[in-house]
């Protein structure tokens, strides 16, 4: 009983400061931003997570005159080149695997997309909810299975990306095209705006993380142990797997799966899809990348209510992230979840919404 009083004293002390008071929130319509009054208090709940650097910013304007011109990456080219093709061996390989290994490299896709989207996501880049040391921990090591940039710098591009959504300022830019947003972006210097707006953004929290700062320091040797050579040596040492179907099923499809998967919450969850909360904006509701990415499709949400720790209205459909969070919570390991009310929500579908009342 005392553990179900605590859920309800984080659920209704979301929905207090949400309800009260107003203040003005920012909607993007043709292009140009304007004003609109919110039963939101984003300052409060801002204040209450440590961060504001995840709500838009409408001040921002893109420079007048030509466009940067492209400057290619041809490390990062050659490399994801050769890693895709390493993917479709993979593939290829799959017919020959032993039944623990595909188990194996499930498990190994589980655990690093957990450290993308409760750990990099949910947790430090949004501070929708609360981690212990030890859920800090493995959710640091999560991340280093990953393999996509450190904490640190993924919340730093995060956090621009939802400040200048979909403006030069956004590193994967939806307006720029499908394969810009998805992998593009990777392949080419990162655009001016990007970088000025990044190195002003508040990451104090992040940085007084002790655990976020190891693992950035020490970040290059970790994912060469997490994500390349444990995966490849457990089903190797323990089941007697082949060497090659070890590294290019556990390790590199997984790997290669791992990322697409994340790149298509900010090239498809952008372009395909509906808009309930606000058709104004861009990201859409997407419940086949929810599917791939463990929830995190329900983009028009998520854009719309940043702050709100399960990225969607929904609980658990379509969304194992928010199960795992809960999960946590059950276990003491997590707390404080924020979460936006059904009242709130609904006020703002029919204040901004396309008319789809149906997420996805």
């Amino acid at each position: 009983m005392p553990a179900m009083t605590k859920e309800l004293q984080e659920f209704s002390s979301v929905h207090t400061a949400a309800i009260a008071g107003t203040l003005t929130s920012l909607v993007s319509r043709n292009g140009h931003a304007v004003k609109e009054k919110a039963v939101l208090n984003h300052e409060e709940l801002a204040g209450d997570r440590g961060t504001v650097d995840d709500i838009f910013d409408d001040t921002y304007r893109e420079k007048e005159g030509p466009k940067p011109p492209l400057r290619y990456v041809w490390r990062n080219i050659i490399l994801m080149s050769l890693l895709h093709l390493g993917g479709i061996l993979g593939l290829i390989l799959i017919p020959y695997a032993k039944i623990q290994t595909l188990a194996w490299a499930v498990l190994c896709f589980l655990v690093s997309a957990l450290g993308i989207t409760a750990g990099s996501h949910r947790l430090w880049s949004h501070r929708s909810y609360k981690a212990t040391l030890p859920l800090r921990v493995f959710l640091t090591i999560a991340n280093s299975v990953a393999f996509q940039n450190d904490i640190y710098e993924w919340v730093r591009d995060h956090r621009v990306h939802h400040k200048f959504s979909e403006t030069d300022a956004d590193p994967h830019n939806a307006k720029r095209g499908f394969f810009f947003s998805h992998i593009g972006w990777l392949l080419v210097r990162k655009h001016p705006d990007v970088i000025e707006k990044g190195q002003k953004l508040d990451l104090s929290d992040v940085r007084a993380d002790k655990v976020v700062m190891f693992q950035r320091r020490y970040y290059k040797p970790s994912v060469v142990l997490l994500c390349f050579t444990l995966p490849t040596v457990v089903p190797w040492c323990f089941w007697d797997e082949s060497i090659i179907i070890s590294f290019f099923i556990p390790a590199i499809l997984r790997y290669v799966i791992g990322l697409n998967a994340t790149w298509l919450v900010n090239s498809a969850a952008h372009m395909f899809g509906n808009r309930p909360y606000d058709k104004n904006i861009n990201p859409r509701e997407n419940p086949l990348v929810s599917l791939g990415a463990l929830g995190e499709g329900f983009h028009n949400y998520h854009h719309t209510f940043p702050y709100d720790y399960s990225t969607s209205e929904y609980g658990w459909r379509f969304n194992f992230t928010t199960a795992f969070i809960d999960l946590m919570c059950l276990l003491g390991l997590a707390s404080d979840r924020k979460r936006v009310s059904k009242e709130v929500i609904l006020a703002r579908k029919m204040r901004t919404g396309e008319g789809s009342q149906k997420s996805g």
